[in-house]
């Protein structure tokens, strides 16, 4: 069985890395370039940076916070927001991201996956799908969260892993910031429409919601979080010690 890896979220806004619930209502957390620090120190697989108001506003992602951060980690870098050309790849690429998370960007301009992917590689395009219940649909959400497409999500991301994301992040809206444990519904459904690896995102509130992740659903290859490892309610040192104990790889 592959290792499972575990991946904090830095959600950056205005230079800070911010947290809400439901998308919403986001407060004041540290500075990305500290805290990606701490992570690549203290066990951390993968780190995800999010610009998320660059879509909403209509602008690119910071690079100068970008580049300083990127110095600071020696694990897999993530890096989206904003990203809505084949020039926002190359710019945060050379900023010392190793993949490049599109959301918005590809809705607009659903050739943008395959182009990355056939220049860059099925590796480093990752597709960020924001996903909510909509009368008891799976939806795609654009800019942050803020506005529905109108798209079946399961779909849509079937279509993107067939143009070339190479790995999805589903970030379930309805469980964000809730800290009642991972959307397993919408996380299964998106485990039997693809093969590629698959991140779960949003409502993670204490360790044993990991192990029932992974436990429930073994497809899923990695455990995306941000305010519990940010508020150090959950250290990852302790949440690799517990999954190991009950049988799930993780690199120690």
């Amino acid at each position: 069985m592959i290792t499972k890896r575990i991946i904090p979220c830095l959600d950056v806004k205005d230079g800070r890395v911010v947290k809400g619930v439901n998308f919403q209502g986001l407060n004041d957390v540290s500075s990305p370039i500290e805290l990606a620090k701490y992570y690549s120190e203290n066990g951390a697989d993968e780190l995800v940076f999010y610009d998320i108001t660059a879509s909403a506003e209509g602008r690119k992602l910071f690079t100068d916070i970008l580049t300083e951060t990127a110095s600071k980690v020696f694990i897999p870098l993530t890096v989206g927001g904003g990203i809505n050309t084949l020039e926002d790849f190359d710019r945060v690429l050379k900023c010392g991201a190793d993949k490049v998370s599109v959301n918005s960007g590809a809705i607009r301009n659903p050739s943008l996956v395959y182009e990355a992917a056939k220049r860059y590689g099925d590796q480093c395009v990752v597709l960020s799908a924001d996903v909510k219940r909509v009368d008891g649909v799976f939806r795609v959400f654009a800019k942050g969260g803020r506005e529905n497409t109108g798209m079946e999500a399961i779909g849509w991301i079937k279509q993107c892993v067939e143009n070339g994301a190479g790995e999805i992040v589903v970030n379930s809206i309805d469980t964000d910031g809730v800290k009642g444990g991972f959307d397993l519904e919408m996380l299964d459904a998106v485990c039997n429409a693809v093969s590629v690896p698959v991140i779960a995102s949003g409502g993670a509130g204490k360790i044993e919601d990991f192990i029932t992740l992974f436990g429930t659903l073994p497809k899923v290859d990695a455990g995306l979080a941000a305010s519990i490892f940010h508020f150090g309610e959950v250290k990852i040192s302790d949440l690799k010690a517990v999954m190991a104990q009950n049988g799930i790889p993780t690199r120690i």
